[in-house]
Parts: structure tokens; C-alpha cells; sequence
């Protein structure tokens, strides 16, 4: 498997950003390293061994990307709009830099996935249901979809536009609905104890109704009970998911 290491000074940052790319064709995928993580943990927690297949048969080349959150929303020292200005230079650097990169290097021509857990969960989300023309799948594997977590009940633009329960909760361009339509979304958890889980299957809860009520299909998919927010289940479902993704899904939208 051919595997390259990246990394230069991000002028939407104004820091050195890093990121590995496996593989050397296929669909790209952008990855999003779980909270506190680093662009390397998919390879340190066996996630790259456990989808060496799909990798090395050329279907997906992954990105495995570096966040800024420790400088945004889980900085408890800034405000909630310090923390989102931050944020919002973190999407201008994968929209900018990111993107253009690999629309410049990748072999494919067509729109790519992005996945990740924990908080690579809510970026992937984000992503996803901001930029349909860029990314037509997406798999969120125990992620957050509201910012109460990060802001509590404050509430700004930038901050709505950054929620997906919220933005999505009163979307209604047609473009974006049909956009979604078309796509592959697979949304998981499990319901293991603890915060980050329990926060996640309430927030999975209410992105599946949402969707539901603007009849968009979405697979979404509860693991078990003792299934935790860790790096061994992440394993398991990562390429499990990845084995599915290519099926032609009917939407349910009749508008």
C-alpha cells in the first residue's frame, strides 16, 4: 500500500497542518480524527490495517486529516465566537487547501466521502450537508450534530450555520434536498455507557428525524449496548460500512 506523508503551512490557519494519504487511486476520502486526535491515529489505532482491502484494491484513497478543535470548540478559555472563528478558518483550509489538493492529484474526477468519529463524526457531517457538491457520502460513526456541547445555548449565525440539527432543521433549497437525496449517508452509534455516547444517540436520534421528515434517506444504525465510544468498535464499523456504501439507495423525496 503506498502511503505518503503531507504537510505545509496553511495560510487560512496560519500554521503548519499535516495529513497522510493511503493509497494511490480510487475515491477519496477525507477522515477526521477523533477528539484530541491527530492526523495519525487512524493508522495507530488499526483503522488503515482494518480497511487495507478496500485501500489497496484502488476502490478509496484516504486522507487522514489534522483538526484544529483543541483551538475551537473544545477550548474552554475562548468565547463561543472566538471558537467559531476558529472553526471557520478550519473549513476555509479543507475547502481552499484540502480540496483543491486533491482535485489536483487524485486520479478520480468525482465527488468524495468524508467520514470520521467522535468529533471527526461532526466534521464529516458538516461537511457533507454544507457542501453536497463536493462530497456525495459520508459515514459518522459516533458523532455529535449540535454544538450545545461546545457553546450551550448561545446561538450566532455562524454558529447555526455550523450545527447541522439546526441549519438542517429549516432547510428547504431543493438543490441541497436533492443533493442529499442522491448521496450515500450512513450515520452510527452505539449505546454504550458514558458522555460522549450517550450525547451522540441523542443527537443520531434527532438528525434521524429530521431527515425522516424531509423524507431523505439515511441509514442510520444503533449498535449494541456494549458497543463504546472507542477505537476498537470504530475498527469494526469503519469497514463494515464500507462494504455497503456502494449500494443504490431509493430516496423517498417526491419533491
Amino acid at each position: 500500500m503506498k502511503v505518503d506523508y503531507k504537510a505545509w503551512y496553511s495560510k487560512e490557519l496560519g500554521q503548519k497542518m499535516e495529513f497522510k494519504i493511503y493509497g494511490d487511486s480510487g475515491k477519496p476520502v477525507l477522515a477526521f480524527p477523533a477528539t484530541n486526535g491527530r492526523f495519525y491515529d487512524f493508522e495507530n489505532f488499526g483503522i488503515i490495517d482494518a480497511c487495507k482491502d478496500y485501500i489497496a484494491n484502488g476502490q478509496i484513497q484516504l486522507y487522514t486529516l489534522d483538526s484544529v478543535d483543541q483551538q475551537s470548540w473544545l477550548n474552554k478559555h475562548i468565547s463561543a465566537q472566538k471558537k467559531v472563528a476558529r472553526h471557520k478558518q478550519y473549513v476555509s483550509y479543507i475547502m481552499k487547501e484540502i480540496v483543491p489538493f486533491i482535485q489536483n492529484n487524485s486520479t478520480h474526477n468525482g465527488s468524495f466521502m468524508v467520514t470520521g468519529c467522535g468529533m471527526g463524526g461532526y466534521h464529516s457531517a458538516n461537511f457533507y450537508f454544507r457542501y453536497p457538491n463536493i462530497f456525495d457520502s459520508m459515514i459518522s460513526l459516533s458523532g455529535l450534530y449540535s454544538l450545545d456541547f461546545a457553546v450551550g445555548d448561545y446561538v450566532d449565525e455562524d454558529i447555526y450555520f455550523n450545527s447541522p440539527i439546526a441549519y438542517l432543521t429549516n432547510l428547504t433549497d431543493a438543490n441541497y434536498l436533492n443533493k442529499y437525496c442522491g448521496g450515500c449517508i450512513v450515520i452510527a452509534t452505539g449505546q454504550g455507557a458514558g458522555y460522549w455516547e450517550e450525547q451522540s444517540l441523542k443527537d443520531v436520534y434527532a438528525l434521524k428525524g429530521i431527515l425522516e421528515q424531509k423524507n431523505i434517506f439515511a441509514w442510520v444504525d444503533i449498535w449494541g449496548h456494549d458497543v463504546t465510544h472507542d477505537w476498537y468498535w470504530w475498527r469494526k464499523m469503519l469497514p463494515y460500512f464500507l462494504s455497503h456504501c456502494g449500494m443504490k439507495k431509493e430516496c423517498r423525496r417526491t419533491t
